[in-house]
């Protein structure tokens, strides 16, 4: 079986990676997309932008979500020793698609854009829009490592390291996105529904889930009128999902019922 790397001149220009990694999301070849995003990733002397680093979640989301979903109805299956073991190797490409996407960001992404933002501060040459960028894209990069320690703790469910990383990332994002983006921006709205998905399915606290979420939809909504057009869509969406999960949360208490289903992120 050929490896899409194996193309001839692929990673000749930073262009061709793009345009292949676009290519391999409209044929859902997810897997390919990943191997071509991790190359664009470690590309020396360049930063991704707002479009590459969409494509990067895109790419690991997708190729992560098959196993999460594969994880959860393998968990409703009578045990078995075939089946333990098949669970055992679905879990472990769980964990070493995770552990790729951390890597990419804890070793490159995330320093490199907190030098850039370092730089610009101290530029006199840099302007508001440059360190903004700059914040939003850190914003956008610690929301997707919290989301994947996320991943692991809501399946390896023994390893408190993964629920504390996931905690502290989406703290540390959540104060920068209030300092730095607008209440309805799609990143600061897709950390805050994230992040109370995070405290309510891993770190059990249903009170800090619905506080975070209503307090990030109430806050949205006052700022309505400033949405603009490109980001419009995102926005309410976003929105819609952080008040259906409220409405399932505070159903739920009220009922003491809860199905176990999975809440809506993003």
């Amino acid at each position: 079986m050929t490896d899409i790397l194996s193309i001839k001149d692929l990673s000749a220009k930073r262009e061709n990676l793009v345009y292949m990694a676009k290519s391999a999301e409209v044929a859902e070849r997810y897997e390919d997309m990943c191997k071509i995003m991790k190359l664009l990733v470690q590309w020396e002397g360049t930063s991704l932008s707002s479009d590459e680093r969409n494509l990067l979640s895109v790419a690991y989301k997708n190729v992560i979500g098959m196993r999460r979903a594969s994880c959860r109805t393998l968990k409703e299956y009578k045990n078995s020793e075939w089946l333990d073991q098949y669970k055992t190797l679905v879990e472990d490409e769980l964990k070493d698609i995770c552990k790729e996407i951390l890597g990419l960001l804890n070793e490159t992404l995330i320093p490199d854009v907190t030098n850039e933002i370092k730089k610009a501060k101290e530029s006199e040459d840099a302007n508001d829009k440059t360190v903004k960028d700059l914040q939003e894209a850190l914003v956008f990069y610690l929301k997707m490592t919290g989301d994947y320690h996320r991943y692991l703790a809501e399946i390896f469910t023994n390893d408190k390291e993964n629920v504390e990383a996931a905690q502290k990332t989406y703290k540390q994002a959540l104060e920068i996105a209030e300092e730095h983006l607008i209440p309805t921006h799609p990143i600061r709205l897709g950390l805050a529904l994230n992040f109370s998905v995070c405290y309510y399915e891993i770190l059990k606290d249903q009170t800090k889930a619905c506080e975070l979420a209503k307090s990030a939809f109430d806050a949205a909504i006052s700022k309505l009128d400033s949405i603009d057009e490109a980001s419009y869509k995102d926005s309410t969406l976003i929105m819609q999902l952080l008040r259906d999960n409220l409405t399932l949360w505070t159903t739920a208490e009220a009922t003491e019922d809860v199905d176990g289903g999975e809440d809506a992120d993003a």
